[in-house]
């Protein structure tokens, strides 16, 4: 990477900083490494071994950590504690997958959390945080405002039928979609892989190009820690795409002490038998979602309705300098 686009670089992160700063986020940077993480069966992670020095009976013991996928973990914890909208500019590590134009084991990623606010919400800040990192050399492909198509739409538009009507008659309907549209899917795939699978090969490639797109409402029989919309049929979650790249994933966060310790167990179990790198799972971590007494309360306080966005930085900086890969905008390229 030469000077110049170093200097890009640099000038889209401060950018980024100095937007949150204007609006009275808190920048904070927390640990990338986890005695435990959130258990999430769609990726997999880097373990580490910390050798402690050897005890008085010259014994050396060893205590596993894990590289985190996202600081989620650690920030959650800090808005329990504190209660305030946050932000970060952090390191981050997937394991398993290609290295390649838009994947790399370690990658930059923004996450913000604003507090009393939803995923509908985030799609305005994210929209502001854009027309501020704009410049007037930037193509209107990229600019906001952002086009909004539910998961349901897309499905209906793109692969012809309607995903929540086929989801409730179970993976066999799916399945016959699937070869329908060209497919042949294996037997033995889940609903939520299915779903995917068509996702991939039959929406995610015909969504619009010429301006950036937000997919909203994902289907609630994909896990993740979001807020279900009523009716139970989705979740409170979008995810940003500017010409045909993922670039952002948003949450109206699950702030239920409950729902957050069902979905701990359930993912954990699913987790960890099939994980290539199995990872510890903090039992207890559900309790971040009690109530609280905060050092600004005299009386608990609950885990404060928020949404969280993740923007993959190298990515965005990737569509926007035009390039066709990620390698291409990392300062030491991964082989």
């Amino acid at each position: 990477m030469d000077l110049e686009f170093l200097t890009q670089r640099s000038r889209l992160f401060t950018g980024t900083r100095e937007f949150f700063d204007l609006r009275g986020y808190l920048e904070v940077d927390t640990p990338v490494l986890a005695p435990d993480l959130i258990p999430e069966t769609c990726l997999e992670v880097f373990e580490t071994t910390y050798l402690r020095p050897p005890d008085s009976r010259s014994q050396r013991r060893e205590q596993k950590y894990w590289l985190v996928p996202s600081p989620e973990l650690w920030m959650k914890k800090l808005i329990a504690d504190h209660g305030k909208s946050i932000y970060q500019i952090s390191k981050c590590f997937r394991n398993g997958e290609s290295v390649g134009r838009i994947h790399s084991p370690e990658f930059t990623m923004l996450e913000f959390y604003t507090m009393d606010a939803d995923y509908r919400d985030s799609i305005e800040i994210t929209e502001d945080l854009w027309r501020t990192l704009m410049t007037s050399d930037t193509s209107k492909d990229l600019r906001p405002p952002f086009v909004k198509i539910s998961m349901e739409e897309a499905f209906q538009k793109w692969a012809g039928f309607s995903l929540y009507d086929a989801a409730e008659e179970g993976p066999p309907r799916l399945a016959a979609e699937a070869r329908r549209l060209g497919l042949d899917p294996p037997q033995w795939l889940s609903l939520a892989d299915l779903y995917n699978l068509i996702f991939v090969h039959a929406v995610e490639t015909a969504l619009p190009r010429d301006k950036p797109v937000v997919l909203m409402d994902y289907p609630a029989f994909v896990p993740c820690l979001a807020k279900t919309l009523p009716g139970g049929r989705a979740k409170e979650r979008w995810e940003l795409y500017g010409r045909g790249v993922e670039l952002a994933n948003c949450y109206s966060e699950e702030t239920d002490a409950a729902e957050v310790r069902r979905y701990f167990t359930r993912e954990g179990e699913e987790k960890n038998q099939g994980a290539l790198v199995p990872h510890r799972i903090d039992g207890d971590y559900w309790r971040t979602f009690l109530p609280r007494r905060r050092l600004d309360s005299e009386k608990p306080t609950s885990f404060p309705r928020c949404s969280g966005v993740a923007l993959g930085m190298d990515r965005l900086l990737m569509v926007l300098s035009g390039r066709s890969t990620i390698d291409s905008v990392l300062p030491f390229p991964m082989a």
